[in-house]
């Protein structure tokens, strides 16, 4: 294993891919009829990824990104981040 990651910039662009990541096996889930060890396999992958990105959402922001940006759930978080950037 490598060093811990310590730049913010790298660490938000993680949590995004966990986001793109999840988005895509759900939809290839979805959209595409394949036999049944892949559809679970796309289903595994995209709750592991769903996981990893709420993780990184609640834990990874406020210990490691901003310490100031504690919220009560995901919409109160893009609430606060949605009134920073407006301001």
């Amino acid at each position: 294993m490598g060093p811990d990651l310590t730049d913010k910039r790298w660490i938000v662009a993680k949590g995004i891919l966990f986001a793109v990541l999840a988005v895509l096996a759900g939809v290839l889930q979805l959209l595409t009829d394949t036999p049944l060890w892949q559809e679970a396999l796309l289903l595994v992958i995209c709750v592991w990824a769903s996981c990893r990105f709420y993780y990184f959402l609640f834990h990874c922001l406020q210990e490691y990104v901003d310490p100031g940006l504690k919220s009560a759930g995901v919409m109160d978080l893009v609430g606060r981040l949605w009134k920073r950037k407006q301001s």
